[in-house]
């Protein structure tokens, strides 16, 4: 466990990362980066431009040097619930984010919002926060109406600070409501407001399930409303063959949507979130209306014909840096897939100064060694991973103790 003391001295000091080649996500060649105050400072093509007294310098070697994956939904607080209280998955330590190369997070609730609510989710973000994490979070859940914290779907994103959108609220799964669509209509409308009001995020984030109803429910709304296509932010589109080309065709009509990076076999009916995002990417789809998450901490849940649970697995945030490995190590370019995992989910959660390399951006970064994994991780100027060893753990993580 880190050291509080220590973890502010190193966040306020001046530190040069010299010869990285710097992905922005676009790729600016071998740069030398100034940080100081959680933030880049500068970023010069000679490391002798910088000077300064006690400057900390590390030297990458060439490595290359990306943004901090944004992860646009995972369960901080943990997921499950669905087979008994003792499936409830416990929440997630920094460390496992960290070491994903995930450096801003956004929680969600799943299909458990009675035994878990928008308190927990938001308590859970603040201690995130605490530990050096940029969080985030969704109020309600799967539901109709949605749990909420003050009441209000607007209250909460107006008044809350974590709080910049509302979902997962599922369609086309048992497990939903089954919402109409005047409900989710007066959700979309107060979400869109309260994104007005304080130029948060504003999204209507949208679990899919494997119903024949699909997309169907975002269609109707987009053509019997005036609500902006940017406020339907459907997740899992992936987990289907058919619904992920009706979520390319919504992607085209201004919506983003979100792949999951989750574990796929030979004989799934979806597509794995790298085979996913490359069919995107050949669509004639905006490259900038696709996302990938990890669905951290989530229930994977297998059921039969009569919703019955037959099998759970636990989503898992290095979920997120294995499908940018397999990207890579198939040969596709860094700066074509890299905005997925950055620079496309800062724009829809409107992060400032997150999913990009500039003068004034967070100081949040990955490194990537020869090999396509992760070397190191940084987050607001701190070294979270170094050479691949964990540095700093969460208060209650055992292994960080010892």
């Amino acid at each position: 466990m880190y050291n509080s003391r220590l973890f502010f001295a190193v966040e306020n000091m001046l530190h040069l990362l010299a010869n990285a080649q710097v992905f922005a996500p676009e790729d600016l060649g071998i740069r030398h980066l100034l940080v100081g105050n959680g933030q880049v400072l500068a970023i010069v093509n000679d490391p002798d431009d910088v000077s300064a007294p006690d400057l900390l310098v590390t030297d990458l070697n060439g490595l290359r040097l990306l943004p901090g994956f944004i992860d646009g939904h995972a369960h901080i607080t943990g997921g499950g619930g669905e087979s008994g209280f003792s499936s409830r998955v416990p929440p997630v330590p920094i460390s496992r984010f960290t070491r994903a190369g995930v450096t801003s997070v956004v929680g969600v609730l799943g299909t458990d919002d009675t035994t878990r609510d928008t308190r927990s989710v938001v308590a859970q973000a603040h201690a995130l926060r605490e530990e050096g994490m940029s969080a985030w979070c969704h109020t309600g859940g799967y539901h109709v109406p949605p749990v909420t914290l003050t009441g209000s779907v607007r209250d909460d994103i107006v008044f809350i600070d974590p709080i910049i959108g509302v979902g997962e609220l599922a369609v086309s799964d048992h497990r939903s409501s089954q919402p109409t669509l005047n409900e989710i209509l007066r959700i979309a409308s107060d979400v869109h407001v309260a994104g007005m009001i304080t130029g948060k995020a504003g999204i209507l984030h949208l679990h899919l399930g494997d119903g024949e109803r699909g997309l169907q429910i975002i269609r109707d709304a987009l053509e019997q409303t005036e609500l902006p296509a940017r406020i339907f932010n459907p997740t899992h589109v992936n987990r289907k063959k058919a619904l992920f080309e009706e979520a390319v065709a919504l992607a085209s009509r201004g919506c983003v949507v979100d792949i999951t990076a989750y574990p796929v076999a030979e004989d799934d009916a979806g597509w794995a979130a790298d085979v996913a995002l490359l069919r995107y990417l050949d669509s004639d789809a905006p490259a900038a209306n696709v996302t990938i998450s990890s669905d951290g901490g989530g229930c994977l849940p297998e059921f039969n014909e009569q919703g019955e649970l037959t099998k759970m697995d636990v989503g898992n945030p290095l979920s997120i840096a294995d499908t940018l490995k397999r990207l890579l190590d198939s040969g596709n370019d860094l700066a074509t897939v890299l905005p997925a995992f950055t620079q496309n989910v800062a724009k829809l959660l409107r992060l400032k100064g997150k999913g990009t390399i500039s003068v004034g951006s967070a100081a949040d970064f990955v490194v990537l060694d020869d090999a396509n994994e992760i070397n190191d991780v940084m987050l607001g100027g701190v070294w979270h991973v170094s050479n691949k060893q964990q540095l700093v753990y969460g208060q209650f993580e055992m292994e960080g103790k010892n």
